[in-house]
């Protein structure tokens, strides 16, 4: 080395990596200059750094007295002495000195200098020289660094290309639930076994061999550590590149983000509770019927709240009596419901339509005594022992594997009407309170609905007994006649009540069929219809003309406040085979010729009753035997979507058809055929001529 002359020298730069090198860069960061001096101190080897840290270039320095070159004169005794003990004892020398640069400034230098020995003998004195002040920035940087990395609260990881750790921050060590030593050396599906291990290891592939990093990638987990609570964690990958761009390893990070995860989560359920309780609103109490209204409760709850629900409605209150609060609880299942996978579960629920009795120490019986939530977040068996009915129940619900229970009760208007129950299968989380507050929410809007219904309920048949307590049970026959009659309420409570029929003996031989309609519905219109139908029968029994029976009737009606009726009255001589009819304000009656299709009598409409001021007309025509009758209410022929013309033609068709049959057959098939499915009230009333 020192006989080979000085080195030469040059405008500093980055090696070229030569054939099986590789250069970590390491070198360049801190700029290490090299000198080497012969037994007498004159420089023999300078290399580029050297010209770059100390100013001078290799042609000023090659030859010269280091000593005179660098250092001060105050420091020659110093350094000629440190030299020569370098040079006769070979002891390394490393410390930091000033020198002198070229520009006339002093530079406090790092040095390590050692004694160096050639293949010939000469001894030489090579020193390593590095600017203070740049070895000061390096290991501030590094200090830096490990101080982040330690102290951080995001996990930090580098792993070598072959994806084992090589170095793990405290931070990791936490998230992972794993010491650094369970992590060093170890790849990663050895480490993250509670992960996808080996979709991870084909990402960090992916980016060693990329360089496109994976940013914030969000992640659900539960740790060994930790597996009762879910974790998650924004997780990235980087590709580490030396200076010369070789790859050396793959830095991760992991930012525990369970708070914002949660509270995320909390933000998302309030929003569904929110859209839920909407969806109730919109779709629970569509009519006034207890089961419809229970089973619509039902689908709402399952499965957004629930694997399995039931709706039940206390027994007593359904037959409006007030519910005891001591002894068992008897209660009308209304609806049950379950998701597929929980049918098992199901099974062991009460038959839905049936009646059940729970006793005094059963939950849902509590919940209904106490009108409070009964929660049972994590069951034991004990506990369904006291939430099935029977003992085989418990056992399929342990079987099936319900672990959360709770039972909110049906409150409306300060009166409990029953308790809404709800099981977990296969949904992991328990019940909490947040699930109790929106069952009850749920529970309180059905409960109003309920009990809506049963209100309804017990209106619409006060409204039906009324009705048909004063409809009359016609004879089968009368003088000269054959009678079939039906009647049939409307869909809902508020329409029942106006339409009546009645056939009557008359003296002489005579008979009467009367048709009549109260416009109004409800019990009022029931009652009005009971006045007029005892007033009929009074004035028939005088044997008056059809015009004067209504003329009557139509002054009496007038008396009775906001009532107003149509009537179609027919007095029939079997003797003369003639029948003679009025008509107020009525649909005119169809008739049937033996043998001829079926058509409308063309009689005068005249107006309803209780209008007053107008006269009657009476019609007379021909009624042989075999000849057909038929008086209705507008509710048979009248709908919203069709002409009245044509829902006529349908009856005139429907009549036709059915000549010469059984009366009553006659009646179904044309309350068949034309009785809309909702609709309004129907008195049908057929009279067939007889020898």
């Amino acid at each position: 080395m020192g006989r080979a002359g000085p080195s030469r020298s040059g405008a500093p730069g980055r090696p070229v990596p030569g054939p099986g090198t590789s250069p970590t860069g390491l070198l360049d960061l801190l700029s290490v200059a090299a000198v080497v001096l012969d037994t007498h101190g004159r420089v023999v080897f300078w290399s580029p750094q050297a010209e770059e840290l100390f100013g001078y270039s290799a042609q000023e320095a090659l030859g010269r007295f280091a000593a005179r070159l660098l250092v001060h004169e105050e420091n020659w005794d110093q350094v000629i002495a440190l030299f020569a003990q370098t040079m006769e004892s070979g002891a390394d020398w490393a410390g930091a000195f000033p020198v002198r640069h070229k520009d006339g400034s002093t530079r406090l230098v790092e040095f390590r200098n050692m004694r160096l020995l050639d293949d010939v003998g000469d001894t030489y004195a090579l020193g390593l020289a590095v600017d203070q002040a740049t070895v000061a920035r390096v290991e501030r940087g590094v200090a830096l660094s490990a101080r982040l990395v330690s102290q951080s609260p995001i996990g930090l990881a580098i792993l070598d290309p072959d994806l084992r750790y090589v170095t793990v921050n405290p931070a990791l060590e936490r998230i992972h639930g794993r010491s650094a030593a369970e992590h060093l050396g170890r790849r990663v599906r050895e480490v993250l076994t509670f992960l996808d291990a080996e979709a991870v290891e084909a990402r960090m592939r992916e980016v060693l061999k990329t360089g496109q990093s994976v940013s914030d990638r969000y992640v659900v987990v539960r740790t060994d550590a930790d597996p009762d609570h879910e974790r998650a964690w924004s997780v990235s990958y980087h590709r580490l590149d030396d200076a010369t761009g070789r790859v050396i390893g793959l830095a991760t990070s992991v930012i525990d983000i369970t708070e914002r995860h949660e509270a995320t989560q909390a933000v998302t359920r309030a929003r569904n509770r929110l859209a839920l309780i909407a969806h109730a609103s919109a779709s629970v109490g569509t009519t006034l019927d207890v089961e419809r209204t229970a089973h619509e409760l039902a689908g709402v709850v399952v499965p957004e709240l629930a694997d399995v629900t039931a709706v039940h409605v206390l027994d007593s209150v359904l037959r409006g009596r007030t519910p005891s609060h001591t002894g068992p609880a008897r209660f009308l299942v209304a609806a049950v419901a379950a998701t597929p996978a929980s049918a098992a579960a199901r099974a062991a629920a009460d038959v839905p339509g049936g009646l059940a009795t729970y006793g005094s120490d059963r939950l849902i019986t509590r919940c209904v005594r106490t009108r409070r939530p009964v929660l049972v977040a994590e069951t034991t068996r004990g506990d369904l022992r006291h939430i099935a009915r029977t003992s085989e129940a418990a056992s399929l619900l342990e079987a099936t594997g319900v672990h959360s229970y709770l039972a909110v009760p049906l409150l409306a208007r300060g009166e409990v009407l029953g308790a809404l129950s709800l099981e977990r299968v296969h949904t992991p989380a328990p019940f909490d309170e947040d699930d109790t507050l929106l069952a009850c929410e749920l529970a309180s809007r059905a409960a109003t609905c309920i009990d809506n219904a049963r209100w309804y309920q017990s209106v619409r048949d006060t409204a039906l007994t009324l009705q048909r307590r004063l409809l009359p049970e016609l004879p089968s026959r009368l003088a000269g006649l054959e009678i079939a009659c039906r009647y049939q309420p409307a869909g809902t409570a508020t329409e029942i009540g106006g339409d009546w029929f009645d056939a009557m003996r008359l003296p002489g031989g005579k008979a009467a069929l009367v048709v009549g309609d109260v416009m109004g519905s409800g019990i009022n219109a029931a009652a009005s219809m009971g006045q007029l139908r005892s007033a009929t029968r009074a004035f028939a029994e005088l044997d008056l003309d059809p015009a004067e029976v209504l003329r009557h009737l139509d002054r009496l009606t007038e008396d009775v406040e906001h009532t107003i009726a149509t009537c179609v009255y027919c007095r029939y001589d079997p003797e003369r085979g003639e029948c003679r009819i009025s008509v107020a304000g009525h649909l005119p009656p169809a008739l049937v010729r033996s043998g001829r299709p079926a058509g409308l009598l063309d009689v005068p409409s005249g107006v309803p009753l209780g209008v007053g001021g107008w006269a009657f007309e009476t019609t007379s025509f021909a009624f042989r035997p075999g000849d057909q009758l038929a008086l209705y209410t507008d509710g048979l022929v009248e709908t919203r979507g069709d002409p009245i013309d044509a829902r006529l033609g349908i009856l005139r068709d429907a009549l036709t058809a059915t000549a010469g049959q059984d009366l009553t057959e006659t009646c179904a098939q044309v309350l068949e055929t034309l009785r809309p499915p909702a609709g309004d009230d129907v008195a049908l009333l057929l009279a067939r001529a007889r020898p």
